[in-house]
């Protein structure tokens, strides 16, 4: 990428303070519109939907739009024998910023409306089963964030991935974090999309698992990179392929 890492980081700490924003400030909304809580999720799925297609579009082209330390992992993993991949430098950057700006992102969704900036979650999301979706819900953004790079359709990253994400949030029991950042950052507000500080170290794992069992399936589903002929600019995943995030 032709960004400074400095710039990159940044980035990362903005979109993924803008990604929480989203997050938890439409559940916060949502809440103090109706007591349904299908129509609830319904509002929180849609907005993160739309958010994160935009963030992706923005930032990808300085940063490649992770937001989320599994994609920048895999992204360094998959890459880390080709002259453009990502480094252990990158990563020294990329990871304290995406978790950085989630924690904001968080704080300000609270400051927006009028809760405390800081206040430990309540949401308990221990069970064994939610643990599972997190696992499944990461998996497969693995596998569609890095199945398109290979096939050289990631230009196609941010409706993609922003899909996805919205349909994860019905199919999966945990409402698909799937982002470590993200689920750290939730923590810190006692809202509708909070989760309990001692369900965070959990979740986490089960995304790590997640992203694991995403690349081998991307490894087991499909062969070398394909060349990308569309001319698209970076957005998330490998450095100077494309292909996005996630809440």
């Amino acid at each position: 990428m032709s960004a400074s890492l400095g710039r990159r980081a940044l980035a990362e700490a903005v979109g993924s303070a803008a990604l929480v924003a989203v997050v938890v400030g439409s559940g916060i909304q949502a809440t103090e519109l109706t007591d349904d809580v299908g129509v609830q999720l319904l509002a929180n799925s849609l907005a993160t939907v739309f958010g994160l297609g935009a963030l992706i579009a923005l930032f990808g082209p300085v940063s490649g739009a992770h937001f989320n330390p599994v994609v920048t992992l895999a992204a360094w993993f998959t890459g880390r024998r080709t002259p453009d991949g990502l480094t252990l430098r990158d990563l020294a950057a990329y990871l304290p910023a995406q978790t950085a700006g989630a924690i904001g992102g968080a704080v300000l969704s609270d400051a927006m409306f009028a809760k405390p900036l800081v206040q430990w979650s309540t949401h308990d999301r221990s069970a064994g089963h939610l643990l599972l979706g997190e696992s499944v819900a990461t998996a497969g953004l693995i596998l569609l964030i890095f199945g398109l790079t290979r096939t050289g359709r990631a230009q196609l990253a941010p409706v993609a991935v922003a899909s996805y994400i919205g349909a994860a949030y019905w199919f999966t029991s945990s409402t698909s974090f799937a982002n470590p950042a993200v689920t750290v950052g939730r923590a810190f507000t006692d809202t509708f999309a909070g989760i309990a500080p001692a369900t965070v170290g959990p979740f986490i794992v089960a995304q790590l698992v997640g992203a694991v069992v995403g690349l081998g399936l991307v490894a087991a589903v499909f062969a070398h990179p394909a060349p990308d002929r569309t001319g698209a600019v970076p957005v998330q995943g490998e450095p100077e392929l494309a292909a996005p995030a996630t809440p």
